[in-house]
This record gives structure tokens, C-alpha cells and sequence, in this order.
């Protein structure tokens, strides 16, 4: 009735249980279990025990089930890995795992997996797989199935102690097992161990297949006891489609099954439901979204993809709210898909009528998404309209995301600059608080470098400040632009030079301290421009607001101008205060920012996927503004606002021979052909070892994009050749050309040719498979060469495949960490560098460094929190090379120490240098 009584009455029964376990006789089985039992439950109730255990230990000798099952349940949840007795029980467990007694088999692997500690791995991660595979177990289905998720609880918990052998070769096969328990719990840890192993597992793509499409075709008559709700075997079936999704399409003998189940799953999707309760449309929907899944993964099938896409269109309307939800989240992978972006674009109206009526705020998020994903020139005026007028009511927790995006499209699809600056505009006053820094620079740069639209935006926000309320952001902008072109207006009487002052005047009390000290820098900008408003500003800088004003920066520039308007002469005071010149070509950090708010996977990366049709290929890079003085006038689908465009180079050097075979060895003996690098070609490939996407090269006349990914040895790098003026490209061939090395030890293919021919103002795309054989150091060399107007171009650029591309990044505690950094101390095994940041010091960007360059960045590892550790596995065929970094900054002196440690030194040595460059 009390917690006193009950602990009055436990330690009642702990006495008793502790003199029959000390007593002279002898107990029988079924009193130990029974008392193990209630030491167990009384545990369970929350109090300490400290004895009993080798009592258990004692119940896994016998040979009775129901004493063995409590000695293995009290030793699973009670007994410390670190405990003296684990010989012990190492001992019964593995006496168990001989016995060949199915049940004893089974109570001895759930222990294994119930525990699960790496202790446990050490002692019989070597035992299990021989369990799995051994012949003597044919009929034992329920004991393979335990082996196998027993195993992969182990390889969950350390993937480092299970072996690679034979077995795995022999796992495979119980993908073919006539129990589906076993091949179900098979399935699962296939799949786990192909993720970080693909080539030994690649032969289980036919066999889950085959598999997979004897489920499929079945009636839900034919497997009874795996039929649920009428839906035959659907956690097999979305296993095995997951399987399916570690590996590139297979084989045409294989794809052509393949297709033909997953074209079975989309039209069973359309049948009649055979029950009308929920478990049943869950059932199939799960294997439909799977499927759906392993067609994205795939993008090479149209029809499917096409498909997909109309199924999914016709959940956008379903009445399940986690329809709805799963429905857009897929379609904003498929609008990615060149086969599939214009399927999605039918459905614009149904998402725009979603993001208008959804009562759920995720689903609403998830159809923004969609609308940013499904985006291009023909529709960007309509979604950024739609977007805009959603933001007025949209939730506050995603408003500031919107705006990132409408800012995006409306850059990146500007072909009229007016728009441009209105969608902006109307972007503050929606949602000024949720504008950041980033945007509203953005859109300053871009009228500083285009003189068509200045005058135009002068107009504009002149008009927009003569709101009796505006957003302080406006201020800013309006601020900015008039200081520069205000004179553009100044014919016109309603826009005097007085009158825009006193516009611009009014709001400066309202102001924060930085925004007031840009109109300072406004109101010097017009005694440039406007000689008669000279006396009325100096009486402004003179007033006592501003001279006995409390903030320093503000009183500095109120005494620094009023000087200079007074002391400097015309000419002087023209030169100190000439317009800006145009911005340089460089990054801004609009998208950079979307990417960090919602990470780096996540739908914000379909901006590096878009097939825009247009020649910009926007990945890591940011948006940076088009020079002004432009060479050549690119076409309207070229990169008007020079979308992360990497700075302009030279076209290439003279013609030379090249091969044009398609599987090229990167390290064969080629390197006479290789033309030399373009300039600023070697910083662009720097840029792109912490990333996987963004312009690699561009000249007046061809823009080189890259999108790629990375997992375990393999890679895969979508190249987009863009050409920006309206002429065509004439015998236009790409060719990977080796630079050095006879060893084979990074071996790429480009999948096809692409068309000889490219049109003026179109983009072309090819892909390379990229396998990592063993560590390397160069890089290969794409070599384009094709006709421009009759004169022969020759561009060599390097492609970016570094070594720490094939990174996995590792997680370990600081115990671990440092344990392995002792076992890594030989002088061979350890490169250091100190050396001059070449860039601001900052934390977050340091941090996004090492993660982008690929290990896992460890938290509270090191005993000095200014520092930074990670650690990771470099992935190639032939071995698996651990790696532990740590990087140490010195804020004072402004340097770095890195240090590397890896089993490899010339492995060490690279990844020092490719990590050094960065910071």
C-alpha cells in the first residue's frame, strides 16, 4: 500500500532468497529458477541486486527449457559485460550454439543479440556466421532466422568485428530459402551489410528479384501464412525493394523482370481495395511507396518514372493526410528526373490548392518543396506568385525558408530584371523580418551590375518608402539604391532630390544604429550627386543627434562626411564618392544558407539537380551576379545572373589529338594527349573537395556543371555541358585523359557519348561511374574539344575525385578515439601540418568544412573544446583504410595545426593536403 511497505516486504523476501542460496541444501532446478525469478522481477521493480548471478549462470546448464530460458533472461538484462563470470556464460552460450538443439540454439542467440555488446561481438561474431550458413541447420528455420538478426544486431553494434568470408557468398542463397522468416530476416542483413560491402553482395540483385517477383505475382491465397490483410508478404516486400536500392539498375536479363514487377506494384495500386480496413491500404501502400522509391533510385526508366509520378498525383487529393505527406515528399525527388519533371508539372495546380487549404502545416512545408523542386522558366512567374501569397498566412516557423526560395527562383529564372527587383521588393514588405542579410544584398548587387534595370529600381523603391509603415530591410535597400542612382529620378519633379531626402529622413529615427549609419553614408552619396542639397544635409550631420550621438560608429561618420563635405572640392569629393563599380564575380550565400537551415540532403539540394533545361547548373556555388561587361551576349537560357558560375577563364589552349574511347583507366600511360589546365582551373577543383556539386568551369562560350555522389568505393558524377551563345558547338567530344601513374588505382567510364552537335542555349548531360581501386593522388582530366564559328576549342579542366570522396564517416566516443590515435602513433602512420589560416577563422564554416570533406565530425571528444576531431574510413576494392584527424586552431596567432593519422602514409600525406587547402 506504501513504498515503505513494499521495500519492507522486498527486503523480507531478498533475506529468504539469500539463505536458501546459502543454505546446506541443495537446491533443485526449479528453485533456482524460481528464485532467479523473483530476483529478476524485483530488479525489474527498480531496486539494486547484488547477488544471485552465478545461480543463473548454474540455470544455463540444464537441460530443461524453462530453467535455461530464466538464466539467459536474467543474464541478458542483469549481467555487466565487464563481469567475472562472462567466461562463464561465453561458455554455456557457446555450448549451446553446439548442441544442435534448435530451442537451446535459439535462447543462446537472443542472448548474443539481447546483449549486443561489443564484448559479445569479439566472442562470437566468428560463430554466428558459421550457424547461419552450416548444413546441419536445413531444417531449423527458426534458428537461421535468429543467426541472421543476431548477426546483424552485431554488425550494427560493431561492424569493424564481423568478418567478411566465404559465408557471404552462402548468405546470399537464403534469399532463395522456401521459408520466408529466413529470408525476410536474411533480406535485412544482406541489405545492411551490401550498404558498406556492395561488391560482395552484388550477386543477391537477380536472386531478390527473382524473389521479389514470385511475391508479386502471387495470389494472397499462395502464401497464407505471410499474407497480410490480403497483401502478400509486404515487409519482404519492401526489404527486398530496399535491397534493390543499394545497387545501380542491374542487367537488361535482370532489369527486364525487374520492370516487369515493379509495372505489377503500380497497377495492383490501381485495382479495387480488397478490404476496406485501413491495415490493408497500409499494407499496400508501403510496397507502392517502396516501389515508387527504387524507380527515383533507378531514373532510367521513362514510362515508370512517368508512372510513378501520376500515381502519386492522384494521393495529392487522398482523404490520409500521410498520403498526402509521403505523396508531395516523393515528387520532389522525381522532379529532378528529366524523364519525369514535365509529368510533375501537371499537378502544379493541385499542389498550389494544397498549399492553400492543407490544415496540416507539414504537409503545407512539403508542398512549398515541391513547388520550389518542380520550378523552371516556363512556371517560375506563376510558384514564385503563388509562394509570395501564401507567405502572408504561412506558418512562422517556415517563413523564413520560403523567402530563401522565392529569392532563389527569382534570381534564377529572371529573364526580366524588372520582375526581378518587384518580387524582392514585395518580399520585404511581405515578410521584412524574415529577409536576411543575404537577400537583400543580393538583390543590390544584381542592380549595381545590370544598368537596364538601375533607373527602374530607383523608381521602385522611391514608390515603396512612401508607405506611411516600412520594413526597415526597405530602408536599407532603398537607402542604397538611391544613394547610387538616385539622379536616374531626380528629373522628375514628384522624385526632386529634396523630396528624396526628406523621404529617406523620415524613417532614419525609426531606424536601428547600422541602418542609420548607411543613410549617413546616403546622405554623403547625394551632396555628390545633388550639389543643391548640400547645405540642408551638412545642417543634418551638424545637428547635435548626430555629433553628440551615444554610438560611436554613427557620431565617427556624422563628423568624418560633414568634413569632408566642407574641406573637399568637386572634383574630389566626385572621385571619393563615384558610383560602385560592379560587383566581381563570386559566391553569395542565399542558397548556402537554405542548405543550412535544412541540410544538406534534404529537398534544398534539388537546386543541384533541377534539369532546368537552362544552362546554369546551380549546386554548391552560389548565385553571383553577371559582370557588366560581358564578352558576348549569352542566349536567354544561358546563365544570365551567373548562377554559381565559377570565375570566367579563357577558352582553352591550341588544338591537340586526343583519344576518344569511352572506358577510359584514368592512370593508363596517356599523358601526351592531355591539353594543359585552363586557368583558374586548379582553384575551381579545390573548391570542390568538402563538395559534390557546382560549376567547375566557365568561359564566354561553355559552362561545365557537376553533380555527384558517393557511397563506399563507388561513384557516380552527372557532368552538364552548357553552351551560352546561340551558335551551335560542332563536333563537340569530351574525353577523360590520365596524367600520370601506371597503376589502375581509380578506373572511370563515361556512360555514352553525348551528341557531337550542341545547340546554341542547350545543355547536354553525360555520366561517368566512378570505382575507387586503392588510394590515389592524381586527379583524371576532362579534355572538351569541339568547333565555335569555325575556330577549333580545346578546355582541359581536372574532374574533382579526390581521395576523401570515398570517406565513411565513423562515430566513436572519446575512449575510442583516443585509444585508436595511440594504436596509430607510429611516425609513418602520422602526417602534421601547421600552417597561416587563408581564411576568417569561424567555427560553423570550419565544422561544415569537415563534415563536407567527409568524416564524422566528434563532439565533445577532445578535452580542449576549440578543437576539432573526426574520424572515418577511406572505402577502395582492395582494403578499408581507418582515419582520425584533429585540427587545432591558434585564434591568436591565426593558424592551424592538422594532423593526420591513418594505417597508410601516403594516405595521411593527401588527406593533410587536400584538408590544409581548405582553411
Amino acid at each position: 500500500k506504501s513504498k515503505e511497505a513494499e521495500i519492507k516486504r522486498i527486503n523480507k523476501e531478498l533475506a529468504n532468497i539469500r539463505s536458501k542460496f546459502k543454505g546446506d541444501k541443495a537446491l533443485d532446478g526449479y528453485s533456482k529458477k524460481k528464485y532467479v525469478c523473483k530476483l529478476l522481477f524485483i530488479f525489474l521493480l527498480g531496486h539494486d541486486i547484488d547477488f544471485g548471478h552465478m545461480e543463473a549462470v548454474n540455470l544455463l546448464s540444464s537441460n530443461r527449457y524453462t530453467e535455461k530460458q530464466i538464466g539467459y533472461l536474467f543474464i541478458s538484462v542483469l549481467v555487466n559485460s565487464n563481469s567475472e563470470l562472462i567466461r562463464l556464460i561465453n561458455n554455456a552460450i557457446k555450448n549451446d550454439l553446439a548442441s544442435r538443439n534448435p530451442t537451446f540454439m535459439g535462447l543462446a542467440l537472443h542472448c548474443i543479440a539481447s546483449v549486443g555488446s561489443r564484448e559479445m561481438a569479439e566472442a562470437f561474431a566468428g560463430e554466428i556466421p558459421k550457424v547461419l550458413v552450416a548444413g546441419y541447420v536445413d531444417t531449423m528455420d527458426s534458428v537461421k532466422q535468429s543467426a541472421a538478426l543476431c548477426l546483424l544486431r552485431l554488425y550494427r553494434t560493431s561492424p569493424d568485428l564481423v568478418p567478411m568470408g566465404d559465408w557471404t557468398s552462402r548468405v546470399v542463397h537464403l534469399l532463395n530459402d522456401q521459408h520466408l522468416g529466413v529470408v525476410t530476416a536474411a533480406t535485412s542483413l544482406i541489405t545492411t551489410l551490401a550498404q558498406k560491402n556492395p561488391e560482395e553482395f552484388k550477386t543477391s540483385v537477380s536472386l531478390a528479384v527473382s524473389r521479389l517477383s514470385r511475391i508479386v505475382t502471387s495470389a494472397s491465397t499462395d502464401l497464407q501464412d505471410y499474407t497480410y490483410y490480403f497483401v502478400p508478404a509486404p515487409w519482404l516486400s519492401v526489404k527486398l525493394l530496399r535491397l534493390l536500392q543499394c545497387y545501380p539498375p542491374p542487367d537488361p536479363a535482370v532489369r527486364g523482370r525487374l520492370t516487369e514487377c515493379l509495372e505489377t506494384i503500380l497497377n495492383k495500386a490501381q485495382e479495387p481495395p480488397k478490404s476496406k480496413k485501413v491495415q490493408h491500404s497500409n499494407a499496400k501502400n508501403a510496397v507502392l511507396f517502396e516501389a515508387i522509391s527504387l524507380i527515383i533510385h533507378h531514373d532510367s526508366e521513362p514510362n515508370l518514372l512517368v508512372r510513378a509520378c501520376n500515381q502519386l498525383g492522384q494521393f495529392l487529393q487522398h482523404r490520409e493526410t500521410n498520403l498526402r505527406y509521403l505523396a508531395l515528399e516523393s515528387m520532389c525527388t522525381l522532379a529532378s528526373s528529366e524523364f519525369s519533371h514535365e509529368a510533375v508539372k501537371t499537378h502544379i495546380e493541385t499542389v498550389i490548392n494544397a498549399l492553400k487549404t492543407e490544415r496540416d502545416v507539414s504537409v503545407r512545408q512539403r508542398a512549398v518543396d515541391l513547388l520550389y523542386a518542380m520550378c523552371d522558366r516556363s512556371n517560375a512567374p506563376q510558384i514564385v506568385a503563388e509562394m509570395l501569397s501564401y507567405l502572408e498566412t504561412a506558418d512562422y516557423s517556415i517563413r523564413e525558408e520560403i523567402v530563401l526560395k522565392v529569392a532563389i527562383l527569382a534570381e534564377k529564372y529572371a529573364v526580366d530584371y524588372t520582375w526581378y527587383v518587384d518580387t524582392i521588393l514585395n518580399l520585404i514588405r511581405i515578410a521584412g523580418d524574415y529577409v536576411s542579410e543575404e537577400v537583400w544584398y543580393r538583390v543590390i548587387q544584381i542592380v549595381i551590375n545590370r544598368d537596364d534595370v538601375q533607373g527602374y529600381a530607383a523608381k521602385t523603391v522611391f514608390e515603396a518608402l512612401q508607405a506611411p509603415a516600412c520594413h526597415e530591410n526597405l530602408v536599407k535597400v532603398g537607402g542604397y539604391i538611391l544613394g547610387e542612382f538616385g539622379n536616374l529620378i531626380a528629373g522628375d519633379p514628384r522624385s526632386s532630390p529634396l523630396i528624396q531626402f526628406h523621404l529617406l529622413h523620415s524613417k532614419f529615427h525609426l531606424c536601428s544604429v547600422p541602418t542609420r549609419a548607411l543613410l549617413l553614408s546616403t546622405y554623403i552619396k547625394f551632396v555628390n550627386l545633388f550639389p543643391e542639397v548640400k547645405p540642408t544635409i551638412q545642417d543634418v550631420l551638424r545637428s547635435d543627434s548626430q555629433l553628440r550621438n551615444a554610438d560611436v560608429e554613427l557620431q565617427q561618420r556624422a563628423v568624418e562626411y560633414l568634413r569632408l563635405s566642407t574641406v573637399a572640392s568637386t572634383d574630389i569629393l566626385a572621385t571619393v564618392l563615384e558610383e560602385m563599380p560592379p560587383f566581381p564575380e563570386r559566391e553569395s550565400s542565399i542558397l548556402a544558407k537554405l542548405k543550412k537551415k535544412k541540410g544538406p540532403s534534404t529537398v534544398t539540394d534539388l537546386e543541384d539537380t533541377k534539369r532546368d533545361r537552362s544552362v546554369d547548373v546551380n549546386g554548391g556555388p552560389e548565385p553571383a551576379p553577371a559582370s557588366t561587361s560581358a564578352v558576348s551576349t549569352p542566349s536567354p537560357s544561358a546563365d544570365l545572373l551567373g548562377l554559381g558560375a565559377a570565375p570566367p577563364a579563357p577558352t582553352g589552349p591550341p588544338p591537340s589529338s586526343s583519344g576518344s574511347g569511352l572506358l577510359v583507366d584514368v592512370f593508363s600511360d596517356s599523358a601526351s594527349v592531355v591539353a594543359p589546365l585552363a586557368p583558374g582551373s586548379e582553384d575551381n577543383f579545390a573548391r570542390f573537395v568538402c563538395k559534390n556539386n557546382g560549376v567547375l568551369f566557365e568561359n564566354q562560350l561553355l559552362q561545365i556543371g557537376l553533380k555527384s555522389e558517393f557511397r563506399q568505393n563507388l561513384g557516380r558524377m552527372f557532368i552538364f555541358y552548357g553552351n551560352k551563345t546561340s551558335t551551335q558547338f560542332l563536333n563537340f567530344t569530351p574525353t577523360l585523359i590520365s596524367r600520370c601513374a601506371p597503376q589502375p588505382s581509380l578506373c572511370v567510364l563515361l556512360t555514352k557519348p553525348v551528341d557531337p552537335t550542341v545547340e546554341g542555349g542547350a545543355q547536354v548531360q553525360q555520366v561517368v561511374n566512378i570505382e575507387c581501386v586503392s588510394d590515389f593522388t592524381e586527379a583524371p582530366v576532362l579534355n572538351i574539344q569541339f568547333r565555335y564559328g569555325g575556330t577549333f576549342q580545346n578546355v582541359s579542366v581536372q574532374l574533382p575525385i579526390t581521395l576523401n570522396k570515398f570517406f565513411q564517416p565513423t562515430e566513436m566516443a572519446s575512449q575510442d578515439f583516443f585509444q585508436r590515435w595511440k594504436q596509430l602513433s607510429n611516425p609513418q602512420q602520422e602526417v602534421q601540418n601547421i600552417f597561416k589560416a587563408k581564411h576568417p577563422m569561424d567555427t560553423e564554416v570550419t565544422k561544415a568544412k569537415i563534415i563536407g570533406f567527409g568524416s564524422a565530425l566528434l563532439e565533445e571528444v577532445d578535452p580542449n573544446p576549440a578543437n576539432f576531431v573526426g574520424a572515418g574510413i577511406i572505402h577502395t576494392k582492395t582494403t578499408q583504410i581507418g582515419c582520425l584527424l584533429r585540427l587545432e586552431p591558434n585564434l591568436q596567432a591565426q593558424m592551424y595545426r592538422l594532423t593526420l593519422r591513418t594505417s597508410k602514409e601516403a594516405v595521411s600525406q593527401r588527406l593533410c593536403e587536400l584538408l590544409s587547402a581548405q582553411f
